[in-house]
């Protein structure tokens, strides 16, 4: 009896302090588990990559970013191929399979080629593919999972599991990289990219006998296909005023993400390898434990109580108030603050409330659309947004003060697309069909 009065108190309190409903936590621990896992892999995988980037110029990196918008649009138009010819059943454990298959091939290549410069620039390429690609999958299974409620309440939480991996990964290579080996670390990576595999098994089973969501139509264990279009993806996206409406949060976000990395490495010019690396690591740390609080404590609560207008609008209007602040007082320190706000407000809120947003989608879109938003749009809007910046900086000559005006006016545009996208979801997606 004791242990029983013991088990209620405890639910009690954890419905209390993260609105998770009791026939819900199994099925959220095992999601946060999921992104966890994931982004454990992903910081394992990613100091391999950046250490390579310190070998080529800034033109041979540009091209870089430029190969990986292109090999990310062959990507989705594969995938979107692929998932029109296959069982919903075998599409996410597929992808993850795969991508591990292909950290096993570079681990081979490696073995076998020494270090090759080819094989660190596809290297390179492939993971700045892959790590847009692992988190859009995730969310799309995730967005078929839950349903519109849930998602409000849970997802928060969920993406707190991001922000864990986003610690513990990195630490692997950090402390030992020189045991294991820098290669080594790729088979680290495949083996915890075969974990969630069961997991989704698990989760689907979830899906009906606990979260009590037969009406989400994001069934694995049938046999739905997708539309056979392979295409469909694309025209969905473009012919959809709130698909293209997401697709602008995004691009837009993206915009801030470009501006605040140029400014930063541009200031942090002045200082030696180890301040640097030191400044950035302090970054990381304070972006992912402020994105853990928040999350815990505001994020479900900001969805639920205030709605999704001002939940996807809360990030970009403290953004033009940041970048006027910059404008201000274009200093290191600032724009440091400025930065740490934007990654674990992303983490925190606006990541999970845009991948809310999908849940009010049919499934088709939500396979197919939602890559082309995630990564080809992310990653177009990588290289415009750099060229755009070089023409601001190198071609009319401005300086912080001048881009962070220009940022804030970008940020106010993200604001009202934040709104426009919260509302159409709080109708209940009427703008997810043509019209």
């Amino acid at each position: 009896m004791e242990s029983a009065g013991n088990d209620g108190a405890l639910r009690r309190i954890v419905k209390t302090a993260t609105k998770i409903e009791p026939h819900e936590l199994t099925a959220t621990l095992l999601s946060f588990l999921f992104v966890f896992v994931l982004m454990t892999a992903y910081f394992i995988l990613r100091p391999v990559r950046d250490a390579l980037s310190s070998d080529w110029t800034d033109e041979q990196l540009s091209w870089l970013w430029t190969s990986t918008f292109v090999f990310s649009l062959i990507a989705v138009s594969i995938y979107g191929a692929v998932i029109s010819r296959v069982r919903f059943r075998i599409i996410v454990p597929s992808v993850y399979s795969f991508f591990a298959a292909t950290f096993i091939g570079f681990y081979v290549a490696g073995s076998t080629l020494g270090d090759n410069d080819l094989v660190n620039r596809a290297y390179y390429v492939w993971l700045s593919v892959f790590s847009l690609y692992h988190l859009s999958v995730f969310w799309t299974f995730m967005s078929g999972l839950y349903n519109k409620d849930q998602a409000k309440r849970l997802f928060s939480i969920i993406a707190m599991g991001a922000s864990a991996g986003a610690i513990v990964g990195p630490s692997i290579p950090t402390f030992f990289a020189d045991n294991i080996g820098t290669l080594n670390l790729l088979l680290i990576a495949a083996f915890l990219l075969m974990i969630p595999i069961p997991l989704i098994w698990k989760l689907e089973q979830l899906r009906s006998s606990q979260l009590g969501n037969d009406d989400v139509s994001a069934e694995l264990s049938g046999d739905q296909r997708l539309a056979g279009n392979p295409f469909s993806g694309f025209t969905n996206f473009i012919s959809n005023p709130y698909l293209l409406a997401i697709g602008l949060f995004i691009l837009l976000y993206v915009v801030m993400n470009t501006f605040i990395y140029f400014e930063l490495r541009k200031m942090m010019g002045g200082f030696d390898r180890e301040i640097r690396t030191q400044i950035w690591g302090g970054i990381d740390l304070a972006v992912n434990s402020l994105a853990l609080i928040t999350a815990l404590f505001a994020t479900g609560r900001l969805a639920t109580r205030v709605g999704m207008p001002a939940t996807l609008a809360l990030i970009p209007v403290m953004m033009v108030g940041g970048w006027l602040v910059v404008a201000l007082s274009p200093v290191l320190a600032v724009l440091i603050g400025l930065q740490v706000t934007r990654r674990a407000g992303n983490y925190a809120i606006t990541r999970p409330g845009r991948e809310m947003l999908f849940t009010a989608v049919d499934t088709d879109t939500r396979f197919k659309a939602k890559p082309v938003i995630d990564i080809v749009v992310y990653r177009g809007g990588d290289v415009l947004t750099a060229w755009t910046y070089t023409a601001l900086t190198a071609t009319l000559g401005l300086g912080l003060a001048g881009v962070a005006a220009i940022a804030a006016g970008v940020a106010a545009i993200w604001a009202a697309a934040g709104i426009f996208l919260g509302r159409a979801y709080d109708r209940g997606g009427e703008l997810t069909s043509n019209e």
